[in-house]
């Protein structure tokens, strides 16, 4: 019996589901957007510094908390996770807008901080259902691909503070109600679209231009982002001047849907690229087997491809039974055996210091940059949205090349970023106004950099095949080191609060100067120090499963291939 995860020879090229992912995750990057309306949450609740870092430590739990999707999306249709994604989104910050808005009685606490949870982990199902599908759907390019849907997600803040500010005159109550009401929109729009397809098993020159042209068209819609970002509060422009640039960010957003519209429009280029493939035709002559194929006689895919695709997607589910050894990294694991991997805490550690310090910054940028002397949040958020698209996108691409031409682990990445990230906190931890958004847009692509890497990297050593609870399980780092790194620098917070403004007892004061968050950065760079030191670690033990994959196993290509 096919599991979701079936497919069918000569089902469609996956083109489309992954442009439609491209605008899941888009969407379902809001959580990232709670500096937006951070300040009004505070003025609405009446919570001090401390209380409102627990509520963005509620969206980071939400957003990370992906293990029942991550066991689910082996068992249900990717549609199906899109609806509960959908619906938590509703509820989530549906709740949240009435506590904002004033349209129902003040809200309690608790209520509030599950309310951004739930709405959160809506980017978890979004996540999880794109993510898992596309990976499957292009086995041979997972860098490439969790470097494009995780840099599109990482631009969902510019995007969605493009609206804010266009669209949306800076009103907090009414990017809730859009959160609660069109992220559901995308889904239900684009959940026929993200489903398995047949994927193409052997390297293919025309997949690698398709993914050049996704991610220069990532680029250049960062890069208007940015520029529009940057142009809002430079002049004063008109609602008609704001409407406009919004209707060109839409359209970059639809760039991917120029392939899957190549493709139906010239049947005849795409039947070519489908001959190639197959292997008859084609330079190469040796098939990619994922690991969990290993040992099966599917060597020769040219004589029945729908047979032994069948069987190659029935035994990744567990369908065909062979006799059980414990899996060499490199294989696909099961989710208890990664459990008892070394390699697997130490990726789960640096993950834990790298991206749960960066979110914490994410959280409280609107402090951050109140304390150095930037009163408008949203030029710090779009830069810190782009360059962490910038460093997902590039994490994505430069793990590549680095593993296959020198076999070199995506790892090697995290190490050079941890030691820039020492060095970042250290600005921070000045507090000047000149320096803000150079460390701003350090810590945005070393915070991509690590997020994109995470995932090429987890696939590879444990395989594909329980994936999504393996990766989800990593991404909980995120959420533990938001609460343990948003608890510390809310309470330092407070402490200068509290020596600044003896006097009152008013919730909406700020903390001014470089006290307010110095300590916090100084410790943040001493983890950053042992970051760097447990990355060195992981990378020289995982050096010889890159060079067994890349080298001349699993995923190499033949070398007389490329004569």
């Amino acid at each position: 019996m096919r599991g979701p995860g079936a497919v069918k020879a000569g089902s469609r090229p996956p083109w489309l589901g992954l442009g439609a992912a491209v605008w899941v995750q888009v969407a379902g990057g809001a959580s990232s957007t709670f500096a937006l309306y951070s300040h009004a949450l505070k003025l609405a609740l009446g919570v001090d510094q401390r209380r409102l870092a627990l509520l963005a430590v509620a969206c980071d739990v939400g957003e990370n908390l992906g293990l029942l999707p991550g066991v689910l999306c082996n068992r249900l249709h990717p549609a199906l996770l899109l609806l509960v994604g959908a619906a938590a989104c509703v509820l989530g910050y549906g709740t949240t807008w009435l506590a904002v808005s004033a349209a129902a009685p003040p809200l309690p606490y608790w209520l509030v901080w599950l309310a951004l949870c739930l709405a959160a982990n809506s980017g978890a199902w979004l996540g999880t259902a794109v993510l898992v599908t596309n990976m499957r759907n292009f086995p041979l390019s997972r860098g490439a691909v969790a470097g494009i849907l995780k840099g599109y997600a990482g631009l969902s803040a510019a995007v969605y503070t493009e609206i804010y500010t266009g669209i949306l005159h800076d009103s907090a109550a009414s990017l809730l109600l859009l959160l609660a009401l069109g992220v559901p929109a995308v889904c239900l729009l684009t959940m026929y679209f993200v489903q398995p397809c047949q994927p193409s098993l052997v390297p293919n020159s025309s997949e690698q231009v398709h993914f050049l042209f996704t991610q220069i068209g990532s680029i250049v819609l960062g890069v208007y982002l940015l520029g529009a970002t940057i142009l809002d509060h430079a002049v004063t422009l008109s609602d008609a001047v704001n409407y406009s640039l919004v209707v060109i960010m839409v359209l970059l957003l639809f760039a991917p849907v120029a392939i899957p519209l190549k493709m139906t429009l010239f049947p005849s280029n795409r039947r070519k690229g489908l001959l190639d493939s197959s292997g008859a035709d084609s330079d190469h002559t040796e098939p990619f087997l994922p690991p969990s194929a290993s040992g099966s006689n599917l060597t020769d895919l040219d004589n029945d491809d729908s047979f032994d695709i069948d069987i190659l997607y029935a035994e990744g589910e567990g369908a065909v039974k062979q006799t059980r050894r414990r899996p060499k990294r490199g294989e696909d694991f099961r989710f208890r055996e990664a459990l008892l991997k070394a390699d697997f805490w130490l990726l789960f550690a640096v993950y834990f210091i790298g991206v749960g310090s960066g979110v914490m910054v994410l959280n409280n940028l609107a402090q951050v940059g109140i304390a150095a002397g930037a009163v408008d949040t949203t030029i710090s958020l779009s830069l810190f949205s782009f360059c962490n698209f910038f460093g997902r996108l590039g994490g994505g691409a430069v793990s590549e090349y680095l593993v296959r031409s020198w076999t070199i682990p995506r790892t090697a990445l995290i190490i050079c970023t941890q030691v820039v990230m020492i060095f970042t906190y250290l600005l921070f931890a000045l507090g000047l106004h000149s320096t803000l958004y150079v460390a701003v847009a350090l810590l945005g692509i070393c915070y991509g950099i690590q997020f994109s890497v995470m995932i090429s990297a987890s696939s590879e050593l444990f395989g594909l095949k329980h994936f999504g609870k393996i990766y989800n399980f990593i991404s909980l780092g995120n959420p533990l080191g938001a609460l343990l790194f948003n608890s510390l620098a809310g309470y330092f917070y407070d402490l200068e609060v509290e020596k600044q403004h003896a006097t009152t007892t008013d919730f909406d004061v700020a903390c001014h100067g470089p006290n307010c968050f110095r300590l916090t950065f100084f410790i943040l760079s001493g983890m950053a120090c042992l970051g760097t030191l447990l990355s060195i670690v992981l990378t020289v033990r995982i050096r010889p499963v890159y060079q067994m994959l890349y080298a001349g196993g699993s995923f190499s290509q033949p070398r007389s291939s490329a004569h």
